[in-house]
């Protein structure tokens, strides 16, 4: 079996980078200006505001995809490009991308 490349997702100052790390019991999202090498805003499933919410792992997703468009509309971003890494576009990766459509961000 040969070994896949996988193309380079990379972000800028006008179109950020989405970064997604999925793990068996939380998710996590931070935007990224790959130019400069710095996190501009971030997210995760196990930040204190979570903790009261009884839900299941794809509602907690799309929750954190909210909150985390959120913070960036604070700091003016519109548009950004979303890196899903490994992972399948299926299940709390597509609902974590449609929580930040869902507050008006374009990728």
């Amino acid at each position: 079996m040969k070994n896949k490349k996988f193309q380079k997702i990379f972000g800028n100052s006008s179109r950020p980078r989405i970064s997604v790390f999925r793990s068996n019991k939380g998710i996590y999202a931070q935007i990224i200006n790959d130019l400069s090498g710095t996190t501009l805003v971030s997210s995760s499933s196990r930040e204190k505001e979570f903790h009261k919410n009884k839900k299941n792992k794809t509602e907690l997703a799309y929750e954190v995809g909210k909150l985390l468009g959120n913070r960036a509309k604070k700091l003016k971003i519109k548009k950004l490009v979303f890196d899903k890494g490994k992972y399948f576009y299926h299940g709390r990766i597509k609902s974590l991308a449609e929580g930040i459509r869902d507050v008006g961000l374009e990728f």
